[in-house]
């Protein structure tokens, strides 16, 4: 992996005290606008580095400004901070300290490296501009990004553009996925209840069963996809709950069906709600239930400018090689909500590889991942780089 300053001793404390803090907030996990302890300590680093420190922002979240020259360019640098509420597997000495905590999505790898590319920059750094350097919270509900735009995030530190990255399990370690356009789906979330009549289940004939109409409308839903989009279009449609209120011999009076969908753009929302709409609708009436239908937008899509994002795959290319990244690689249908600040500010959200075999491909969300830990001077040096192309 690349060296992340001209001189190894440099080097190579940096790469341990990336370690050394990665490993800290590992066994410290904290949850979605909970992160006091995450943020304290990202804070006082800033502050040791030398940066402009600001916390607090959209709760949890802090902000580090670094300058140099007179140079009124401005790009911000995102990281996320949050935790799961998932009970960790991994048995190894820095594994989780907080029960039914655990950092499973590899935040405490990202907020390293990034305070890396901090230090690193304060110390070594030329460059000709500010960095507005982001530790977001709560990432993984949605809520994080938006609650910091809410808080000013761009008015008080304004940018010309943001970039964000995120580690990959199957991607090989330290190679880079890098497209313009989308990259990763909104998601939505939905509830339907459906309200029958109860009755015992010897005498099926006195009630209205919603067992039974909930099973159709979850087959029925499966052609929202199949058959309402262009087959060019890319969605996703999931009943992940199906809750009665019945016993073993009673065919309850209701039935709760939840679940998410997943798309890339908002006509296709739109398209998605209002057919899963009329399909309940017209089953529910069919068989004389009642039923309402609930439909929120949780996460935006994640749509990468075209000109940052050859940005970010030239800094790539020349810092790891051509042969170890991807360009325009698939768009993932999961959801992250950088996408919120790619509404407001042109930037680049990349994948870096976590590993492709071993520990390094177990899955994001799984109780047995671990964020790997070579990454941390490849990441720093992406970050410090792209300083150094984006404000010369």
């Amino acid at each position: 992996m690349p060296d992340l300053t001209n001189t190894p001793e440099q080097t190579s404390s940096l790469d341990q005290a990336m370690l050394a803090w990665r490993h800290d907030f590992h066994q410290h996990p904290e949850l979605g606008f909970e992160e006091s302890r995450t943020a304290g300590k990202v804070a006082q680093l800033l502050r040791d580095f030398g940066l402009e420190v600001h916390e607090g922002i959209g709760g949890t979240g802090v902000v580090g400004l670094l300058k140099r020259g007179s140079g009124k360019g401005a790009i911000g640098l995102r990281a996320d901070m949050d935790a799961l509420a998932i009970t960790e597997r991994n048995a190894f000495e820095h594994r989780s300290q907080n029960p039914g905590k655990m950092h499973a999505c590899g935040h405490d790898g990202h907020t390293s490296m990034l305070l890396g590319a901090a230090r690193d920059l304060a110390e070594t750094g030329q460059f000709n501009g500010t960095v507005v350097f982001i530790f977001q919270p709560a990432e993984e509900h949605g809520r994080g990004a938006l609650a910091m735009i809410n808080d000013g995030l761009f008015e008080r530190f304004p940018v010309d553009a943001i970039y964000a990255l995120h580690n990959l399990p199957s991607l090989p370690t330290g190679h880079f996925s890098i497209k313009a356009g989308p990259v990763m789906a909104c998601e939505d979330n939905f509830e339907i209840i459906i309200r029958g009549k109860g009755t015992h289940a010897a005498l099926p004939h006195l009630g209205i069963d919603p067992i039974l109409i909930g099973a159709e409308v979850v087959t029925a839903l499966q052609s929202v996809i199949s058959r309402t989009f262009n087959p060019t279009e890319n969605g996703v449609l999931s009943v992940t709950d199906f809750a009665t209120n019945g016993l073993r011999n009673v065919i309850p009076d209701q039935v709760t069906l939840r679940g998410d969908t997943r798309s890339f753009s908002p006509d296709v929302q739109d398209l998605i709600e209002r057919t899963m709409q009329r399909i309940v609708a017209g089953i529910c009436a069919a068989y004389g239930a009642d039923h309402s239908f609930s439909y929120s937008r949780e996460f935006v899509a994640t749509i990468n400018s075209p000109a940052e994002a050859e940005i970010a795959l030239a800094v790539a290319q020349e810092l790891v090689g051509t042969d170890k990244v991807i360009k325009n690689g698939k768009a993932i249908m999961a959801s992250e909500d950088f996408g919120h600040m790619l509404q407001h500010k042109p930037g680049c959200y990349l994948l870096l590889g976590n590993g492709a075999e071993g520990p390094g491909a177990v899955g994001l969300h799984s109780p047995d991942y671990d964020f790997n830990d070579e990454l941390l001077p490849v990441g720093a040096a992406f970050w410090s780089r792209l300083v150094a192309r984006q404000l010369p």
